[in-house]
């Protein structure tokens, strides 16, 4: 039996698209149940989700339309009231989407049979795949990055040593691994790698098969993708901090595994990388830029941005992409200095630790074939912006700032001669200018 939850939060404009999903999964019908968890202030959303639940149900799918009185503990409170209800508790297997995810007919039936034939499998994660990468600049450097993620990270994980970390969406779980690893929990905003690392200190092991590959929703603003991001490297910060002597004191995981998780999973992965890729490109650079009596050997400077790229743009699909390697850099180093910002609010527990701010989506993307309802309805949200329409909501702020000394810095280095004036305010008027300019390609 096979329990699919759709967690959402005043979506009106994808619950069409993945209710619609989850139901045209090919499982037998007796055998799969839909149940959709809205968590929705907005009485008039709650009726639509409801009355696109009702359809589908009168088609002969089993949906549960679900409904909490609170919003305690944000997605993980609202899995973990999924959970409690007694048909959920009859199913062996649980396969979460969010509300932006599209998964193909054939997502059980490929990943399913992974979980059936070996008992100590916990979870089986498929990849994701964005159907507006082609929005604007944004969404296509958020792909590059997401490439990386998926190609090597996960990958990597999978391969060496059956632990990676679960991606939120897109994945099936063996329901005896939640119970045993203690449920959801709303300590951290990363309730998902919560999980996974619960899990596997208990021994479970987990598999990624990149083959597989759900369609999503990248944030298509930079105020969504910023918010996102916070909860993504603040939330793995602080759950380090609260689960170490978890993981140093575990005795199902050999010491192998530990030091893996310890030191390549978070230190050098989620803390290290990102305060290096801060301190180089955030601070010695601008520093160059703005002091010429900084000195920074030019071989420094040329290869250890040659060696990140070549490292970090290893998923990335070349034919695609290459021409926009340069400026990717530039946008990842920059945003760095967030990053870096939202893991030091995590290991010292402050104000916004435990923010959790759901990304907004536009339903920009390409709906999966024959996405309308049963009645056919077709699918919400304004379908098909042309990708040079979106434009970011940029302000000069500090990632615009940062951007634009690693890219001036780039060219003082290419060409020596290129001087820009660093007097008053003309530097910063030509800086933000270059950006602004570059951001509304």
């Amino acid at each position: 039996m096979v329990l699919v939850q759709i967690p959402m939060y005043n979506e009106r404009e994808v619950y069409q698209l993945s209710i619609g999903a989850a139901c045209r999964l090919t499982w037998p019908a007796e055998r799969l149940i839909v149940q959709v968890l809205d968590d929705s202030t907005d009485a008039a959303i709650k009726e639509l989700v409801r009355e696109e639940c009702e359809r589908w149900a009168g088609s002969g799918v089993d949906v549960r339309y679900e409904a909490r009185t609170d919003r305690a503990g944000h997605k993980a409170g609202n899995l973990t009231e999924g959970m409690r209800h007694a048909y959920a508790r009859g199913c062996e297997f649980v396969a979460i989407f969010d509300a932006d995810f599209q998964p193909s007919p054939d997502f059980l039936a490929r990943t399913v049979p992974l979980l059936l034939r070996d008992p100590g499998l916990a979870l089986v994660q498929a990849r994701w795949e964005f159907v507006n990468a082609d929005e604007c600049l944004l969404t296509r450097m958020q792909e590059m990055s997401m490439d990386y993620h998926f190609k090597v990270e996960q990958q990597a994980g999978s391969s060496l040593c059956s632990f990676f970390g679960y991606n939120g969406s897109a994945g099936v779980w063996r329901r005896q691994a939640i119970v045993e690893s203690g449920g959801w929990d709303e300590r951290t905003t990363a309730e998902d790698m919560d999980l996974a690392l619960r899990a596997a200190l208990l021994g479970w092991e987990f598999v990624y098969v990149g083959d597989v590959k759900v369609k999503s929703e990248l944030p298509s603003s930079l105020g969504a993708y910023r918010s996102q991001q916070h909860r993504w490297s603040c939330g793995p910060a602080l759950l380090f901090k609260k689960m170490l002597r978890e993981i140093v004191a575990a005795e199902r995981v050999p010491a192998w595994k530990k030091l893996y998780i310890v030191y390549n999973f978070f230190v050098t992965r989620r803390v290290v990388s990102t305060f290096f890729t801060f301190f180089f490109f955030s601070v010695l650079l601008p520093a160059k830029t703005l002091f010429p009596q900084v000195r920074i050997p030019t071989w420094q400077m040329v290869c250890v941005p040659t060696a990140t790229t070549l490292l970090n743009s290893a998923g990335t699909p070349w034919r695609r992409s290459a021409h926009l390697v340069v400026p990717w850099v530039a946008f990842e180093n920059a945003m760095a200095l967030h990053r870096f910002k939202a893991i030091l609010i995590g290991l010292f527990e402050a104000g916004r630790a435990n923010e959790w701010i759901v990304t907004r989506k536009s339903g920009n993307g390409r709906a999966a074939p024959g996405a309308e309802g049963p009645g056919g309805t077709g699918g919400a949200g304004s379908i098909g912006w042309s990708c040079w329409s979106a434009r970011f909501s940029w302000r000069p702020g500090a990632t615009t700032v940062c951007t634009g000394m690693v890219i001036s810095t780039c060219l003082r280095c290419l060409s020596p001669s290129c001087t820009l004036p660093l007097g008053s305010s003309s530097w910063a008027s030509i800086t933000l200018h270059r950006i602004n300019t570059f951001a509304n390609l």
